[in-house]
């Protein structure tokens, strides 16, 4: 789960900042794991630290392989802070000590119990790794809530000189570890902050998103996660060898998702389960997280980043569903202009070629983050944040509300009209339409990037890539007289028609800089920043979950049908001068599988199943399509 830089704009027309180059393999580590790959002040651990290696008992008789830092300075005590990870906790070994201690090593400054634990059936740990185990109440089956229990439980009766307060953080798969500890959590756990916390394995997080499979991500995520272990070790997965750069050449070679097990084997049990389970059915349903999200009363701090090409949708599940269930809890939400982690890791004031104005990253880690552990395991400072921090891109700067979306915002439609136009007001046409062919051998790619892991900088991507192709529809409005602020969902409905059974839609939604928009200086990329078109927010909806996801249906050919699907929330100011853009396409490979547009077991599609089909959106005065924007008024 990626990351690695992170932030946006000041001013448009300000210097904006090149691609920060970073390894794949960095990406990896950074994403899935290591908490070392992160420039700070040296501080010498060793000197202040000692390191203790556990196997902690699970009420099952499991034993969990965990690594404990703890202060050599005696004379008070200290609280504990825990994270929980199926990614490895290196370096292992009692003389080989981590450079980074916490979060941030302003944490081990400060005097913090930091405890690392290998997830069950992962690394050193003993027992079963399930993807994923769900919660199941009034079961004895073992699950992830429980073993944290455990952890604590056993920490607070045995680790010298604590506190008796816990403390758990964790990014991505670590932030779904954290949101499994709180439920029915140890009466010691004082403070969660769960960080990109994935929910929902179907609806929206990692590997599915409107019904349709994140194929480069999950084969990424399984090929060098979720193998199946002879016996406890310390060693990383080999990493799979593509082959090739080029992830759209060996996505259209592998053909259905299932034929991965050419590569696989049985030797990924994860990627065999899914192949079962195409629809949100119980499998996935038990998996769901926020319906467990019940009777917690300790602090939470939820983390997302506005460009999380991940588990974005994940952290507004949370937020919601501790709002309807905890609504008197002491809940904070922070949302600001990253990637996939990019908070805990860097500055944060660029990504890609976009400029945030100031350092959002370092901000987050020394005003909120660790002032909030502080006072909830310390009582020491204060912490003043309000339930909602959000970063307003565009505007650049940090806004404050009760609630999210904020009060005070209405609810506008942008309309496709004629001739390629976008307008606030719908068409007069009594039978717009606008149709293109999608060819599945020549999918649309999600980016200009030649690659085989996704990346994260596409999520603000100059879109210009592919706006010129005939597969994709392009509306855009003229050029905005004042500036338009957006603070909630971002929504798209769309009247369409196929000649097949079955259809994938992509909407995006653009903003496109002025053409006299200065270019970088200096400048090695040679990007052209006049006209830039920087993706802001997009998803997609395979249409035969277009009534249920529990149950697909077939599109019947040539019928106009009605489709709804959320693109995400976003807060963001399209400032004067600038223009709103909307792409609708059927196709974003290979991010996504293709959908063989005929009605058919896609994960087990045959070659023979990817047919070409004609695909209308239909723009007319009685069945329009648009996008809603959530619009703030200032």
């Amino acid at each position: 789960m990626p990351d690695a830089h992170g932030s946006i704009e000041r001013s448009y027309a300000m210097k904006f900042c090149a691609i920060a180059a970073a390894s794949v393999m960095s990406m990896f580590l950074v994403a899935w794991g290591s908490g070392d790959l992160v420039a700070q002040d040296r501080y010498d651990v060793k000197a202040h630290y000692v390191k203790t290696e556990v196997m902690i008992p699970m009420r099952d008789g499991v034993k969990l392989f965990t690594i404990i830092y703890a202060p050599k300075e005696k004379s008070r005590e200290y609280p504990i802070l825990l994270t929980r990870t199926a990614y490895g906790i290196p370096p292992y070994g009692p003389d080989n000590y981590r450079t980074v201690v916490g979060p941030n090593n302003e944490f081990a400054r400060d005097g913090y119990i930091v405890v690392y634990q290998d997830a069950r059936g992962k690394f050193k740990s003993e027992g079963e790794f399930i993807h994923h185990v769900p919660v199941i109440k009034n079961s004895e089956r073992p699950n992830e809530s429980k073993d944290t229990y455990d952890t604590i439980d056993w920490l607070v009766r045995n680790v010298p000189n604590n506190n008796g307060r816990v403390g758990q953080w964790g990014i991505s798969w670590g932030g779904w570890q954290v949101s499994m500890g709180m439920i029915d959590a140890h009466p010691a756990l004082e403070a969660s902050s769960p960080q990109a916390p994935p929910q929902d394995q179907f609806l929206g997080d990692d590997h599915h998103s409107g019904g349709a499979f994140q194929l480069m991500y999950a084969f990424a995520w399984m090929s060098g996660n979720a193998r199946q272990r002879r016996a406890p070790s310390e060693r990383q997965d080999v990493r799979f060898d593509y082959g090739t750069p080029d992830g759209v050449e060996f996505f259209l070679n592998l053909g259905g998702a299932s034929n991965a097990r050419r590569y696989f084997e049985d030797d990924v049990p994860t990627w065999n389960d899914y192949m079962k389970h195409g629809t949100y059915d119980e499998y996935w349903q038990s998996r769901n997280v926020p319906k467990d999200l019940k009777n917690i009363n300790h602090a939470v701090l939820i983390v997302a980043g506005w460009f999380d090409a991940q588990d974005f949708w994940g952290p507004f599940r949370m937020h919601k569903a501790m709002k309807e269930f905890n609504p008197t809890n002491k809940t904070y939400t922070i949302i600001g202009p990253w990637h996939h982690g990019g908070w805990g890791r860097v500055d944060g004031d660029t990504l890609g070629h976009l400029n945030f104005g100031a350092k959002t990253g370092e901000y987050y880690r020394k005003n909120i983050e660790k002032p909030f552990f502080d006072y909830f395991l310390k009582d020491a400072g204060k912490f003043t944040m309000p339930p909602v921090m959000a970063f307003e891109t565009g505007a650049n700067t940090w806004r404050s509300y009760d609630a999210w979306p904020p009060a005070h915002t209405t609810e506008t439609r942008l309309y496709l009209r004629e001739n390629g136009k976008l307008g606030f007001s719908p068409s007069a046409d009594a039978n717009g339409a606008d149709s293109f062919v999608s060819d599945p051998a020549k999918p649309v790619p999600y980016s200009a990037e030649i690659r085989t892991i996704e990346g994260h900088t596409f999520m603000v991507e100059d879109q210009r890539f592919v706006w010129t192709r005939p597969d994709v529809l392009v509306y855009q409005t003229d050029v905005l007289r004042e500036d338009v602020t957006i603070a909630g969902p971002v929504l798209a409905k769309l009247h369409v028609a196929t000649t097949g059974t079955d259809a994938d839609f992509v909407v995006k939604v653009i903003d496109v800089f002025p053409g006299d928009t200065p270019d970088p200086r200096p400048n090695p990329y040679g990007v052209r920043l006049g006209g830039f078109q920087m993706l802001l927010v997009a998803d997609i909806l395979r249409a035969k979950f277009r009534n249920s996801f529990t149950t697909p249906e077939p599109m019947v050919p040539n019928r106009m049908t009605a489709l709804e699907f959320p693109l995400g929330d976003r807060h963001h100011t399209f400032k004067k001068g600038h223009k709103i853009m909307v792409h609708i396409q059927s196709t974003w490979f290979p991010m996504f599988d293709r959908n063989p547009q005929t009605f058919v077991d896609i994960y087990h599609a045959k070659d023979s199943d990817y047919r070409k089909a004609t695909h209308t959106v239909y723009r007319s005065a009685t069945a329009g399509s648009f996008v809603t924007l959530t619009l703030q008024k200032k």
